[in-house]
Formats: C-alpha cells, sequence, structure tokens
C-alpha cells in the first residue's frame, strides 16, 4: 500500500487507479452514517444533468462498508469500498428482512468476508477521488472486488 501511495502522490506518476492483492483480510465491517443527502450534496445532484435526461436520486446508504486488511509489509488498512454490488446487497436483503438492518449487514459481511475473502482469490480494484487525491495520508478507495476461485496446482511430480 505504501508504494501505491507514493505513487498517487508522486506528481510524475500520478497513479489513481489499481488492482492491489491483500495479503490478509481482518474484518469488514459497517459503520453508520448520515441517513440522508446533505442539502450540499442534494444541489449536486439536482444538478446532474446528462443529455438532459432525468435522473431519480439514489437512496442514500446509511452505512459505509470497509475492509480491514493487512499489506505485504504487515501494514494494517481500514478502506472503505464504494462498490455498486455491496449497496444493492445491502438494499436487496434489507427488502428480504423488511427492514431489518442487522441482518442485511450481515449478509453483505457473509459474502464480501466469508465468501470472498475467505474461500477466493481476493483483489481489490482501487480508485482515489479527486476530492482526496492530494489531501488524505491514503487517497485509495475500494471501488471494486475481484474474486476467481483459488486454483491449488497439482504436483508435477
Amino acid at each position: 500500500m505504501s508504494e501505491l501511495i507514493a505513487e498517487a502522490k508522486d506528481k510524475n506518476i500520478g497513479t489513481s487507479l489499481a488492482v492491489f492483492k491483500p495479503n490478509e483480510i481482518l474484518d469488514f465491517y459497517a459503520e453508520p452514517v448520515d441517513r440522508d443527502w446533505s442539502a450540499k450534496q442534494k444541489a449536486i445532484l439536482a444538478q446532474q444533468n446528462l443529455f438532459e435526461n432525468k435522473f431519480e436520486v439514489v437512496k442514500k446508504l446509511p452505512y459505509k462498508f470497509k475492509f480491514r486488511f493487512k499489506d505485504n509489509q504487515e501494514q494494517v488498512s481500514n478502506m472503505m469500498i464504494e462498490d455498486w454490488e455491496a449497496g444493492q446487497l445491502f438494499w436487496r436483503q434489507l427488502a428480504k428482512y423488511e427492514g431489518n438492518e442487522q441482518k442485511a449487514i450481515e449478509d453483505v459481511r457473509k459474502k464480501y468476508f466469508d465468501d470472498f475473502a475467505k474461500t477466493k482469490d481476493l483483489h481489490f480494484y482501487l480508485g482515489t477521488t479527486q476530492r482526496h487525491h492530494n489531501t488524505a495520508p491514503n487517497p485509495f478507495i475500494i471501488i471494486g472486488t475481484f474474486h476467481p476461485k483459488i486454483e491449488n496446482q497439482m504436483k508435477l511430480f
């Protein structure tokens, strides 16, 4: 992670997208956040106009989902995942459990931690945001996951 962060902050390199394989996933958790868009966010969202089409403002997730992991230098990081699929899984499970947020969060955790982190070869797609690229200690967030099955190589002899 430290190499990626240094590359992101280097004006000559400016890395803003990367694929990253954590050395060890320690946890996946949900952190409560504001349940509604701020007035400033609502104003920005209201101004969005892609080729004059009308868009419905998406409902705000009331949680930030985060991974806690170690890199290859044993450095521990907590990083938010802004993957559309994680949010959609939360909303789908929330409807399934008739509004029980804790059960919905448990199902998101089961998918991302118990399945992806423990039974797959999990990699993160990382990206920076313009707002935090040059100011945050770590400008990266997880924008997606790649989680193929673990393939054990057969013995040659």
